[in-house]
């Protein structure tokens, strides 16, 4: 669809757009930061010849599109990036919009001489990057994973180390472990500092799998339980709970039968007595749920295996009269929308946190659950689809309440 000059200047500066006069205040670094915040974030449009009020004064430089490129992106911007051009005349004056996608090879920066400053756009302004929006700009274009960052004040100490057996001897099948250190950092359960060598810190996915209280280190990692009685939120939830325990279960070594539930299984057990009834049908009581649990289960294992931990809030469940909304704290990873996510493509942006969910059989290889378990048996269970709602501070999942109810539902 070509670009509308006149709807985009009337729509006046906003997240996507902004106005530049063209003079001798408009220097090329200064460019040079618009540019950077929106490949940044999620793209935008630079209008050349504009007053901040709409009111349009024309570009006057001569070669604009070659000093753009020469001089604004060849000397400031690293990496470098390539927008669309292109100019129209209004009112008698010529007029340049600056298209910028959303960067592919995030973080971009603006370098000048021994300088280098990233930048991202919130709202209609400009801002410097602080240290939790360059991690997840990091993040975001593959260059750190926050699953191996080290959660600062933990140690091995902060580990249960009956999961740990459990895991490497039971659900691995492997021997004994000679040395823990060394396996736990090896599977980057464990950091070493980059100045201290000798120092061993728990990686995020340390703490959150296996720590006897991760929100002790990590006050992210719990999972926010609310319900109430009506279709709003309000201040009279009937549960308004925080649960402090590793994601992953215990079993006992020789019966193995679980002596310590998953997270996921004390989320179910906790919202029993809101979603689920007990009726008598012949001789049997069976009870209804009014969401399938494998749905639930799958949709809080997803959560936390794809949630960006840079963000200091936890993975919620919020249940309503009417429905049950998952919230997972961060946008989706670079490249996934909806509707690649509904038809199941893979970008793990916590590919270790899903290794080991896959080992315990949380997660099925295919990496198929939305599309072959959430969507189908939400459906077939209550006759409704769930819904998804992406932004840049949350993915969410929906069920509604629908008008059926399977008994015993998985």
């Amino acid at each position: 669809m070509p670009l509308d000059p006149r709807a985009i200047i009337a729509g006046g500066e906003n997240a996507k757009t902004e106005f530049k006069r063209d003079d001798r205040n408009l220097r090329p670094e200064h460019l040079a930061r618009e540019i950077v915040a929106f490949a940044n974030m999620n793209g935008g449009a630079i209008v050349i010849g504009v007053e901040d009020d709409g009111a349009v004064t024309g570009v006057t430089r001569p070669n604009l599109q070659a000093w753009l490129m020469d001089t604004v992106i060849g000397r400031f911007i690293d990496p470098q990036i390539v927008p669309d051009y292109d100019e129209f005349r209004l009112d008698d004056k010529q007029v340049a919009i600056v298209t910028v996608p959303a960067g592919s090879a995030k973080p971009y920066a603006v370098r000048r001489q021994e300088r280098t400053d990233y930048y991202i756009r919130l709202g209609d302004t400009v801002q410097r990057a602080g240290r939790e929006q360059m991690a997840r700009l990091f993040q975001s274009g593959g260059l750190v994973s926050a699953e191996k960052m080290p959660v600062h004040g933990s140690s091995l100490t902060d580990l249960d180390m009956r999961r740990l057996e459990d895991y490497f001897l039971d659900v691995l099948g492997e021997e004994a472990v000679a040395d823990w250190r060394r396996t736990l950092l090896n599977r980057e359960l464990l950091v070493a500092d980059e100045w201290r060598p000798e120092v061993r810190t728990c990686s995020h996915a340390g703490v959150v799998l296996f720590a006897r209280e991760p929100r002790r280190r990590m006050p992210q990692a719990g999972i926010r339980l609310l319900v109430f009685p009506g279709t709003d939120m309000d201040y009279d939830a009937n549960l308004d709970e925080v649960l402090d325990i590793p994601f992953v279960g215990l079993k006992e070594r020789r019966e193995r039968e679980f002596i310590e539930q998953s997270l996921p299984n004390r989320v179910l057990s906790y919202l029993q007595a809101h979603i689920s009834r007990e009726r008598l049908e012949g001789v049997y009581r069976r009870r209804h749920w009014d969401y399938p649990r494998e749905v639930i289960r799958e949709l809080l294992v997803n959560a936390f295996a794809h949630r960006d931990w840079t963000r200091p809030t936890d993975v919620q469940l919020t249940l309503f009269a009417d429905r049950l909304e998952v919230q997972s704290p961060g946008a989706l990873p670079n490249g996934v929308t909806v509707e690649k996510a509904k038809e199941g493509l893979r970008v793990p942006r916590n590919p270790n946190i899903v290794n080991i969910l896959r080992d315990y059989e949380f997660m099925e290889h295919r990496g198929m659950g939305i599309r072959r378990k959430v969507i189908p048996l939400t459906r077939a269970h209550n006759g409704t689809d769930p819904e998804f709602d992406a932004t840049e501070d949350y993915f969410k999942v929906t069920l509604r309440k629908g008008s059926k109810a399977t008994p015993g539902s998985r």
